[in-house]
């Protein structure tokens, strides 16, 4: 967003300019490119603002363990004669 940001004040210096040499043409193609910089910073700065932490909870092993378990009992049967 720095970037940006240093695109949008560098667009206003160049739009004062403008204006005073008297560049119509200029100043429209300036006021074109400052109002879309003004738009994704707004769209930046609200995607930022946004809670994106998700909270996943603690894994649960436990299923998994017991399965692991079962499958050793197994295999240590097989092997007894």
């Amino acid at each position: 967003m720095p970037r940006l940001e240093e695109i949008h004040a560098n667009l206003i210096d160049r739009l004062q300019e403008a204006k005073e040499q008297g560049w119509l043409g200029e100043v429209a193609a300036i006021e074109a490119s400052l109002a879309a910089a003004e738009q994704k910073l707004a769209a930046m700065r609200d995607l930022a603002a946004r809670h994106t932490t998700v909270h996943l909870g603690m894994p649960d092993l436990r299923g998994v363990v017991a399965r692991i378990d079962s499958e050793q009992r197994n295999e240590d049967a097989k092997q007894q004669p």
